[in-house]
């Protein structure tokens, strides 16, 4: 019987339907492997149906009354499924953030090294979130934070846009940049593969 590939002995998953001697319902409502509705079986009925065809009896919706199973491999089913999240893995949409923390004073020279680290990880299709942080008195003059990332969103408007505008929290002032939609595609064409979403790195560019 078809039940001998996927019942009996093996353990049962919580995490998958029920296949053939699994199934526990004295009845159920039976979908042929084309998809019509055959109607309502007892189930060793509807076993003995898929069996002759050499198919597996799988239960699709158990809430229903009575169940609905339905005939199909699923052997094969499985394994297209299993290709299909493989797939859908290897095309998402990955996302990075990235994290720039400038101080309001800074110098001429630190301000170019930091903004080549955001150009980077721009070109590399990161996002960046850059940061202000103020110490002691310097939270009186807020505006120079802001003409800070002003000034940085500016020189890199080719590369990005302003995802979230600058926002005073506590003694730090955040802005996040967002790279084009072209210049991500891009980066992540020559990358060749995708990688998982990662939080913000708050090391990469923090020294002062």
């Amino acid at each position: 019987m078809a039940s001998a590939r996927y019942g009996g002995d093996q353990p049962i998953s919580t995490t998958e339907p029920r296949v053939n001697d699994r199934v526990r319902s004295p009845r159920v409502r039976l979908i042929g492997v084309d998809g019509s509705q055959l109607g309502i079986f007892a189930t060793p009925d509807a076993l003995r149906i898929a069996d002759d065809q050499g198919l597996d009896l799988v239960e699709v919706a158990p809430s229903a009354d009575p169940p609905v199973c339905r005939i199909m491999d699923y052997g094969k089913y499985k394994y297209e499924q299993a290709m299909k999240a493989k797939k859908a893995r290897k095309h998402q949409t990955v996302i990075h953030v990235k994290e720039i923390k400038f101080r309001p004073k800074i110098d001429e020279h630190d301000y170019q090294t930091k903004k080549r680290h955001v150009v980077r990880f721009l070109e590399a299709a990161a996002k960046v979130k850059v940061t202000i942080m103020f110490r002691g008195r310097e939270m009186m003059h807020a505006e120079r934070g802001l003409a800070i990332l002003e000034r940085l969103a500016g020189e890199v408007e080719e590369l990005a846009f302003i995802e979230a505008q600058p926002k005073l929290e506590g003694r730090n002032m955040f802005m996040l940049l967002a790279p084009h939609k072209k210049e991500a595609k891009d980066a992540k064409q020559e990358a060749g593969s995708s990688v998982e979403e990662e939080p913000v790195d708050a090391g990469a560019g923090s020294e002062e």
